[in-house]
Parts: structure tokens; C-alpha cells; sequence
């Protein structure tokens, strides 16, 4: 069931068409008695929404000449939050809430805001906790647009800091994190950076073209693919090989048939260990580590943690 705030705000787009709307029109399009379409003209003539009640025959509601919703005052962060969130769910719903959302912010944010979309190749549904910060995004995403270079401030796996002049080809939005890629002026070659490892941006003169057929997201999952990682993690788990897919990460995870008995091996790189034992258990099978051997300790010792806090009492 609508909620009635949502038709509230729904009666008021549809006087917003302009012109004069019958009341049993109204009822009809929201789904509601006549009685429930005049509370809901009372809502809006109570947040000072200038609704007129016109009689007669032909009478009904309409707004009042020349009235205007003021644009959204949404800060940059919080856009970008209400489009992702409307962008991360298919559909055409969706699509045309995100359309109304950009119709009234103001001009220059509605702007940045196309540019980073115009400029995005999402790989799948986005993870809004692992954007990196707004400033940041909008900038490359205009320089992206623009195709002007940008100068980044850029802190690497090994938190080494260094400035460069970057030629951004495109944006990515890849497993809950942010990618740009283009020519990296220190390098000479096209290289992928984390948005979130980039502290910085300034856009300054001069022009670049993109290569002629570059599809940034291919040139992004390439380079992760080859990325070196800390561990090689090979676990053997029991369990048939499509039930132990869906449990795991496919952008880290892949799973193998085993030559045993209902068991199968699965592989995976990682930076780090600790972030396994809980998406092992999770599994809920039979696991046995194959490699590497530092992973057995760690699973035992959040095995004890875990043990502990299970045994507490309050």
C-alpha cells in the first residue's frame, strides 16, 4: 500500500502539469475516496503549497498562476547519496525518480551530477558506503567529461603520496569501490586509480582525446585482475559448487569441482586475512585450508573470540 505522504507529494506532481483536475479525476489517479483527496489539498495548502479550489461543473483543484517548487536544497553529498540510492535499484520506477530528483536541483549541481553519470561505467549495483569523498568524484567526473587533464594527489598501497597529472578516460563503479583510468603523466602508460586513495583534485588547462574505441570498465577489470595480492587463499569446502558461488564474492571468489567427494575448492586473493574467518563460517559447510597456513591461525583465533563473547553473561 502507498504510503499516503508518497500521495500527497503525488497529488501535488500532478497539479503541477498545470490546468484544473476534476475531483473525481484525483481520487481515481491516487487511488482514493474524494473525502481523502480534500485532506490531502489540506496537507499541501498547510505546508503554504498555493492550492486553489475552483467550483462548478467543471471545478476542482489547481495551483495558482506562476507557482514553482524552489530547487532541492541538497548538499553535494546528499545528491549524490539520493542517486546512487535510486541508481542502485532497476527498474523503471526508479529511473524516473531519479529523472524528477534532477529536474529540481540547482543548475550547476544538476550539472556535476550529469557529468559523473555521463562519464560512469557501472559494473554492477552500487555500494554507497565505499564512495570515496563527493569533492573528489564530481571534479574528475567533470574533467572526465570535459576531457581536460586533471592534477591528482594520490596515495598508493604502500602509502606512498605523489602528485600527477592524470588524462581521466573514465570512471568505474566496480564491487562497492571507485575507479578512474586514464594516461598517468609520472608513468606514460594508462593506469587505474582509486578514488578513495585520492586526496585531491585541481582540473587545470589544456585538451586530450580518448582513444578511439576505450571501454573504461574493461581497461579496469583487466588491471584488477592482474593486480598482485598479499595471499593466495585456496579452502576446500563441502557443498555443491553453485550453493558455494552464491555464498561468496564473485568479483574475489571463484569455485572449482573437486575430485572429492561433494567437496569443492575454492580460490580467492586477499590483502588481508582477517576479513575471511567470518565469510567462511558464514558459509555454513565443512571447510578445510589448503593455503595459506597463516589463515588457519586466524580462523582460530576468531573461532576463540567468538567462543568468548558467546559465553558472556550481562
Amino acid at each position: 500500500m502507498t504510503h499516503p505522504t508518497a500521495r500527497v507529494l503525488a497529488l501535488l506532481e500532478i497539479l503541477q502539469g498545470g490546468g484544473t483536475h476534476r475531483l473525481g479525476d484525483l481520487a481515481a489517479r491516487l487511488g482514493v475516496d474524494e473525502r481523502t483527496v480534500r485532506r490531502y489539498a489540506g496537507h499541501l495548502i498547510d505546508l503554504e503549497v498555493p492550492v486553489e479550489s475552483v467550483r462548478g461543473r467543471f471545478g476542482g483543484y489547481r495551483l495558482a498562476p506562476g507557482f514553482r517548487m524552489p530547487p532541492l536544497m541538497f548538499t553535494d553529498d546528499e545528491a549524490l547519496a539520493v542517486l546512487l540510492g535510486l541508481g542502485s535499484v532497476p527498474g523503471e520506477a526508479s529511473a524516473a525518480a531519479a529523472a524528477k530528483v534532477r529536474r529540481v536541483l540547482p543548475k550547476t549541481l544538476a550539472a556535476r551530477l550529469a557529468a559523473l553519470f555521463a562519464s560512469t561505467d557501472f559494473t554492477a549495483a552500487v555500494r554507497p558506503e565505499q564512495s570515496p569523498e563527493t569533492a573528489v568524484m564530481l571534479a574528475l567526473a567533470e574533467a572526465t567529461r570535459q576531457q581536460r587533464p586533471a592534477v591528482i594527489g594520490y596515495t598508493d598501497r604502500a602509502d606512498r603520496d605523489s602528485d600527477r597529472t592524470l588524462h581521466p578516460y573514465g570512471i568505474v563503479a566496480h564491487a562497492g569501490r571507485w575507479y578512474v583510468t586514464g594516461l598517468d603523466s609520472a608513468s606514460g602508460d594508462v593506469r587505474t586509480f582509486r578514488l578513495d586513495r585520492i586526496r585531491r583534485v585541481r582540473v587545470v588547462d589544456g585538451a586530450f582525446t580518448v582513444p578511439e574505441g576505450f571501454r573504461a570498465a574493461d581497461t579496469v577489470l583487466t588491471g584488477l585482475a592482474g593486480t598482485p595480492w598479499r595471499y593466495a587463499v585456496a579452502v576446500a569446502v563441502q557443498g555443491p559448487a553453485e550453493q558455494v558461488r552464491d555464498a561468496l564474492p564473485r568479483e574475489l571468489a571463484t569455485v572449482e569441482r573437486g575430485d572429492e567427494d561433494g567437496w569443492v575448492l575454492v580460490r580467492l586473493r586477499a590483502e588481508r586475512l582477517d576479513w575471511l574467518p567470518g565469510v567462511l563460517a558464514g558459509l555454513g559447510r565443512p571447510f578445510v585450508i589448503r593455503e595459506p597456513a597463516e589463515l588457519r591461525e586466524v580462523v582460530r583465533a576468531w573461532a576463540g573470540r567468538v567462543a568468548g563473547w558467546a559465553a558472556a553473561e550481562r
